[in-house]
């Protein structure tokens, strides 16, 4: 009972169960728990989170899992699925290389919160409003400060991630705590690495301190698959296998993804190394999230959701939202005059080109499942006007065949460039050494945009950024989209962009770096903020100094919007109870964990929103604080984010409520939270308004 593939005790009545399933961004054949076949042949496939997380629509994030849950349960009703899935991944995408970036939703710890406590509401939640009870069981994984698989030979597996205690309340640590007090996420996955030093899986601090103690979690800790064999034999963290056993146990550990809690667990006991009690805590933390799972109640087709079946799965609606997905993550990055959209009645002929423009495989991304149906980008696109088809190269393009391409671009009204990556570039187990587009592709984008006597549209289909900055400042690329690892439909969705029957609003969620990055940063720094002395450049918008390509929240619409400030405070005033030292003495900030007069204190921004253009689109609206430069402060942070659709020439109010505590503090260097005091800078857009924060 304490490893997933749980036997079954016969006496109790109790059967087997397959605690691995995964659910990313749809039902996954990764994991042992899920299998596609003639019962179930297929199962909605999203985008990459990384995609999604790009509209910034927590509603979106919370319908998709409310969806991927309905299928999850129409499969268990027909044995083909587990009702605990190892998902979202919340790790923060600290640096561009990292081959799991696209599993993430960025690197902003406020909107991987949003992000993850979303997906988790969609998984979980039943519709009978009853809480205790869970309609599948989401984890929120890899904890903590995981975010290196294989670079240059240092290996996740072994790797000590040497973490500061602010950049792991500050950035690292945020969306898991949100996932268990915000989400109240049935599950926590430790990763491999170590942190400072220890184990994840085995550190008593960061399991039974803080997720068990502090966040309170209602649900199971589990390992990442094999990490106490990582610990003993990668690590040789521990002396024997019994030892590593205890050790993780006796840190929180309630279950075990592989065999090494199975076979060793006896043993520890017997020699004294761990306690009945601690194996009883673990196997009732495991057996409690079944129950409320109703995995005891008898015939699942009895229970609610029980007339679930295959029918539930693939649905018309499901693959619309996939493809509706797609559309409200794809990022317009460069637009020229006159370029996009493209008028499918003024185009006779497309040329398109590129290895990934008619790749279905690529679209899918990593712990994929078995789609419903794939729209590739040709398919899409030659949905709505003739098309000629190139693929100038395979993706790592040793060769391009540069003439042939051209040949067709010359002659055809507008080109798409479908570019790239996939998974042979970038996932699990890989990490990139360049952030620019593989082999010979940026020669042939330059080679068939300078034949092209209209309109050049450049798509990225990347996990990560790319160093395209030869394509920004290329006046002959008229247009550059990115689009993520678009899911089922990503071909559909980009048709519809590149054609205006839908206006893009994605945002980039993270930062698109310059080669000279990561020629100059080793992957294995995992400070966040900047160091002038070594001439460290930081990571993220929130702390980086340096040049680059595209920033964190960059992207293009093909209307205009104008903001207006209606209402927002000018000076905010905490009260301090009489005596209190900062009445006395001037302090820069005070403590946000004590203070009574943080409670409830909160003010409103409303911000009037414009379309001034002719086209009505979504518009996102991203409030950023820059908060006063104490402790090490971040130069700039999201503090909340809004959706807005808007008709042309229509205007609309978006209001934030923001607590001062909660939103206008920093965490200082040992890692409490600190209410900064003194001037902070609100940014939306190119909007800026000052705020004293005083007492």
């Amino acid at each position: 009972m304490l490893v997933n593939t749980a036997g079954n005790v016969s006496r109790l009545g109790i059967p087997k169960y397959e605690w691995w399933s995964e659910a990313l961004h749809g039902i996954s054949y990764t994991g042992p728990g899920v299998k596609f076949n003639n019962i179930v042949p297929h199962a909605t496939s999203f985008p990459q989170p990384i995609l999604t997380s790009a509209s910034f629509n927590e509603t979106l994030f919370e319908t998709i899992g409310k969806v991927v849950s309905t299928e999850g349960r129409a499969m268990y009703n027909v044995g083909q699925a587990g009702l605990t899935y190892w998902s979202p991944n919340v790790n923060i995408y600290r640096d561009p290389r990292w081959g799991r970036g696209q599993e993430t939703a960025g690197e902003d710890p406020t909107l991987s919160s949003k992000y993850g406590v979303a997906y988790v509401k969609g998984l979980q939640q039943r519709d009978d409003g009853k809480k205790d009870m869970l309609k599948v069981a989401s984890c929120c994984k890899h904890y903590t400060a995981y975010d290196i698989d294989d670079w240059k030979g240092i290996q996740r597996y072994n790797f000590n991630a040497k973490v500061t205690q602010q950049d792991l309340d500050d950035t690292f640590n945020p969306p898991f705590k949100s996932c268990v007090l915000d989400g109240n996420v049935a599950s926590v996955m430790c990763s491999y690495n170590q942190v400072n030093g220890k184990p994840t899986c085995g550190d008593y601090d960061l399991l039974a301190g803080v997720i068990r103690g502090q966040w309170k979690l209602n649900g199971y800790i589990v390992t990442d698959c094999d990490s106490l064999n990582e610990m003993y034999w990668a690590q040789h963290y521990t002396k024997t296998p019994e030892e590593t056993a205890a050790l993780s146990l006796n840190a929180g550990l309630d279950l075990n993804c592989g065999s090494w809690l199975g076979k060793y667990t006896q043993g520890a006991v017997n020699q004294g190394l761990v306690n009945e009690s601690v194996i009883d805590r673990a196997v009732s933390n495991n057996f409690a999230t079944l129950m409320r799972l109703g995995f005891f109640d008898g015939n699942p087709k009895n229970q609610i959701y029980g007339n679930l079946g295959p029918k539930d799965v693939c649905t018309e609606d499901h693959q619309e939202l996939a493809r509706e997905a797609a559309r409200q993550g794809i990022v317009l990055l460069k637009n020229t005059a006159g370029s996009l959209p493209l008028s499918p009645k003024s185009i006779k002929s497309l040329a398109v080109i590129g290895p990934n423009a008619n790749l279905a495989y690529t679209m899918v991304g990593s712990y994929e499942g078995s789609p419903c149906k794939y729209t590739t980008p040709l398919d899409g696109l030659g949905a709505s006007v003739s098309t000629v088809y190139q693929q100038g190269c395979d993706i790592a393009c040793a060769t391009a065949q540069v003439d042939n391409a051209k040949k067709v671009a010359a002659a055809a009204d507008a080109v798409v460039l479908v570019m790239g990556s996939d998974q042979t570039i970038e996932r699990e187990s890989k990490d990139r050494f360049n952030i620019t587009l593989p082999g010979q592709q940026s020669l042939l984008v330059t080679e068939v945009a300078s034949v092209s006597k209209g309109p050049v549209i450049l798509v990225i289909m990347s996990g990560g950024g790319m160093d395209v900055k030869f394509a920004v400042d290329n006046p002959k690329v008229t247009s550059i989209l990115w689009v993520g690892f678009p899911g089922e439909a990503g071909g559909a969705a980009l048709a519809d962009v590149v054609f205006g029957y839908y206006n893009p609003s994605g945002r980039l969620p993270m930062t698109w770096y310059p080669q000279s990055y990561v020629d100059k940063v080793d992957m294995t720094n995992m400070n966040m903020r900047a160091d002038p002395k070594t001439g460290f450049p930081g990571r993220s918008y929130r702390f980086y100094k340096g040049p680059t390509v595209f920033n964190f929240g960059d992207g293009l619409s093909y209307t205009q919007y104008k903001h207006h400030l209606v209402k927002a405070p000018k000076f905010v005033s905490i009260p301090l109870e009489e005596g209190h030292a900062c009445r006395s003495t001037k302090c820069k900030s005070i403590d946000a964990a004590n203070e009574q007069g943080c409670n409830n204190l909160g003010f409103d921004i409303h911000l009037k929103v414009q379309n001034v253009g002719k086209m009505r689109g979504s518009h996102t609206v991203l409030l950023f604080t820059s908060p006063p430069s104490i402790h090490n402060a971040p130069q700039k942070h999201l503090l909340d984010f809004q959706k807005i659709h808007l008709t042309p020439q229509s205007e609309g109010v978006v209001k934030f409520n923001l607590d001062v505590c909660k939103h206008l503090s920093v965490v200082d260097e040992v890692g409490n939270r600190k209410v900064a005091l003194g001037l902070h800078v609100l940014h939306i857009g190119d909007l800026k308004h000052s705020l004293t924060l005083r007492i």
